[in-house]
C-alpha cells in the first residue's frame, strides 16, 4: 500500500492529476507498541508480515489471516500458512520484508530483537512490537491484532471463547484439595534445565490444570535450573515440552541422581508438544486442559453446561467462538 500511495505523490507531483481516484488516502493513526515507541499504522491494513508463529496465530484467531502475505520458515499453524511466502527471522531478512510492501510488520520481544527497529524505520515500514508474559497479555494481544487488523469483532469472539474454555477448565478442577494439586515442574529442555520463573503465563496454566508450579517464585524471568534445585524441591510431577513421542527414561538417563525425585520413581514425566506451550498464543488454553488430563488422569470429563467451542478456519482465517 505505501508503495502504490508513494506512486501516486510522484504522478501527481509530474502530470498533476489523481491517481485513478480523487478521493485522499485514509488517514494513519497512531498506536504505542510493547516498547512504548508510537507506530503509524494505516487505517485500512491489507499486507502484513509476520516475524513470530505465535503473531501468526493470534492474527488468523483474530480474524485477520488474509491480511498475511509473509510469515517464517517456522511457521506451522495453521495449516493456511502453507500458502503464505516464507522468510527468515532470526536473522531478519529485511530485503525479503520490504520486497512484500508491507502497511505492518508484526513482532514480539520474546522472538525479534527490539533493535530491528531502527533498520525498520529507516526502510519507512512500520513494524508493532508485542509482549508476553502473562495469560492475560494473551488475551490483551489477541484484542490489539484485531484493531490492528480492523477485525475486532471476531477477534473479540475468538477471546471470550477461549476465557470460557479456561473458566471451564477451572470450574472442574477448583474443587481438587490443595493436598491432592501435585507439585509441577515444567521445563523447556531434558539436558540443560531451562524453565520458568515469576510472572510467566506456564504458572498460570499449571494452577488451571490443578497443580502447583515449582518455580513461580524464582526471581530470574526464564531461569536455567541447577540439578541440586529439583532434588531438593523434590516435584510430584514432571512436564515437558518435548513433543507427545518422547521416551521419559531418557530424562533419567540426562539425569541419573534424579531416581530419589518422586516423579521419576512414580513415572510421571509426561511431555506436551511444544507449541501447546512456549507459544503464547490461543491454544495455551488447549495446553492447559491437556497438562489437567496428565495430573489427574481421573478428572471427569467436561460437563454439559460447558461451552462447546466451534472453530471456523477457511483458507485465509481463523477464529474461534463459543455456544453454550
Amino acid at each position: 500500500m505505501r508503495f502504490v500511495l508513494t506512486l501516486c505523490l510522484s504522478a501527481l507531483l509530474v502530470i498533476g492529476t489523481g491517481c485513478g481516484s480523487s478521493e485522499s488516502p485514509p488517514a494513519a493513526r497512531s498506536v504505542t507498541d510493547a516498547l512504548g515507541r508510537p507506530v503509524s499504522v494505516d487505517s485500512s491494513v491489507e499486507r502484513v508480515v509476520s516475524l513470530a508463529p505465535n503473531l501468526t496465530e493470534l492474527a488468523y484467531a483474530a480474524g485477520g489471516g488474509d491480511r498475511l502475505v509473509a510469515v517464517t520458515t517456522a511457521d506451522d499453524y495453521p495449516p493456511a500458512v502453507d500458502t503464505l511466502d516464507r522468510l527468515s527471522a532470526l536473522p531478519v531478512d529485511f530485503e525479503a520484508v520490504t520486497a512484500q510492501r508491507p502497511d505492518l510488520v508484526l513482532a514480539t520481544d520474546q522472538v525479534n530483537p527490539p533493535g530491528d527497529t531502527d533498520t525498520f524505520e529507516a526502510l519507512d515500514v512500520p513494524i508493532y512490537f508485542f509482549s508476553f508474559s502473562s495469560l492475560d497479555d494473551v488475551f490483551d494481544g489477541l484484542r490489539t491484532m484485531g484493531s490492528l487488523l480492523g477485525t475486532e469483532a471476531a477477534a473479540r469472539d475468538s477471546v471470550r471463547a477461549l476465557q470460557r474454555r479456561l473458566s471451564c477448565l477451572r470450574v472442574r478442577t477448583d474443587s481438587i484439595p490443595l493436598p491432592e494439586r501435585p507439585r509441577v515442574l515444567v521445563l523447556i529442555g531434558d539436558q540443560a534445565l531451562y524453565s520458568f520463573g515469576a510472572g510467566s503465563y506456564i504458572h498460570t496454566l499449571v494452577e488451571a490444570a490443578g497443580g502447583r508450579s515449582i518455580t513461580d517464585s524464582l526471581d530470574t524471568e526464564a531461569p536455567t535450573l541447577s540439578e541440586e534445585f529439583v532434588l531438593t524441591e523434590q516435584p510430584d510431577v514432571i512436564v515437558g515440552a518435548w513433543g507427545s513421542s518422547y521416551n521419559p527414561d531418557t530424562l533419567l538417563a540426562h539425569h541419573p541422581t534424579w531416581d530419589v525425585v518422586p516423579a521419576i520413581r512414580n513415572g510421571r514425566v509426561y511431555s506436551l508438544p511444544p507449541d501447546l506451550l512456549l507459544r503464547p498464543g490461543p491454544r495455551l488454553v488447549t495446553g492447559a486442559a491437556r497438562m489437567a488430563t496428565r495430573l489427574h488422569p481421573t478428572l471427569a470429563p467436561a460437563s454439559t453446561s460447558c461451552p462447546r467451542d466451534t472453530v471456523t478456519r477457511t483458507a485465509s482465517s481463523t477464529t474461534v467462538s463459543s455456544a453454550p
